[in-house]
């Protein structure tokens, strides 16, 4: 079955009927989390952050300002991306960042998957991590920290069970890399496991802990490699039966036949008034 071909709407249909039919199930079985609120989490971190990304948006306007040059003449206009994202506790921001992609789309008007879309200067910058430094912007604003989960599209914060929520806890960061070296991108429920251990030990030692293992994570061949390949980890969905966090293309065809069969009834019905 080709779920490429699936509109936005039909797989928010589908991510809705997985919320419905498992949300309670999985919140259920699922271990509690106990949230870890310090005078180092909640101020310390803070001003750390102030001062390291202060310093980071000196230092790399240069770099930036080449960034931006080439992103011009790569893609055209506009230069830079813009997109709402899940901060803490819920409440929206918008991230910035250089654009590494053209909007090419297919037949329906939906954009063509990232993989088609990505370019080669944009593989390069995706790789080297080149594509995150205006989220120093970020940071220094209040929207975001230097480690912490990574910050997410609004439509997933329904889809959450109540143990994944809980990485709404933290201010959301530049990374959260995980705590070994690994050498293929991280599923949905490795990403999730590894921002809700975080929320449970932020601490200043947990923080100088994740930067090192940032640092041999951008360093590791293979690791980088993993996180230069745009749109493996794939549309976050929901859950499996048991409780596991899944993408589009783990979701069983029965939801997928069923939404198609749906939303191909509506379309018949708005032709058939059309008429």
């Amino acid at each position: 079955m080709d779920r490429s071909s699936l509109t936005k709407e039909q797989r928010w249909l589908i991510a809705d009927r997985l919320a419905e039919d498992r949300l309670e199930d999985t919140n259920k079985n699922e271990a509690p989390v106990t949230v870890r609120k310090t005078f180092y989490s909640e101020y310390v971190k803070r001003a750390i952050d102030i001062l390291v990304s202060g310093a980071a948006l000196t230092i790399t306007l240069p770099i930036n300002v080449l960034i931006g040059i080439i992103t011009f003449f790569d893609v055209g206009r506009p230069i830079f991306f813009s997109q709402e994202r899940t901060g803490r506790y819920g409440k929206t921001f918008r991230i910035i960042k250089f654009r590494n992609m053209t909007n090419e789309r297919d037949k329906n008007g939906e954009l063509l998957p990232a993989t088609k879309r990505v370019t080669k200067f944009g593989k390069f910058v995706r790789k080297t991590s080149l594509d995150e430094l205006l989220n120093f912007w970020s940071v220094f604003k209040g929207d975001m920290s230097l480690i912490g989960p990574r910050p997410l599209v609004p439509e997933y914060e329904k889809r959450y069970s109540r143990r994944h929520r809980a990485r709404l806890a933290a201010r959301p960061g530049l990374e959260c890399p995980p705590r070994s070296i690994g050498n293929h991108v991280f599923t949905w429920q490795e990403q999730f496991e590894n921002d809700v251990w975080y929320v449970e030990n932020i601490s200043f030692r947990t923080d100088v802990m994740q930067l090192v293992m940032l640092v041999r994570f951008a360093l590791d061949k293979k690791s980088s490699e993993a996180r230069a390949t745009v749109s493996e980890k794939g549309i976050f969905m929901g859950y499996s039966k048991d409780g596991k966090a899944i993408n589009l293309n783990q979701v069983e065809d029965s939801y997928i036949e069923a939404v198609l069969k749906d939303t191909g009834k509506a379309e018949r019905h708005s032709s058939g008034k059309a008429k």
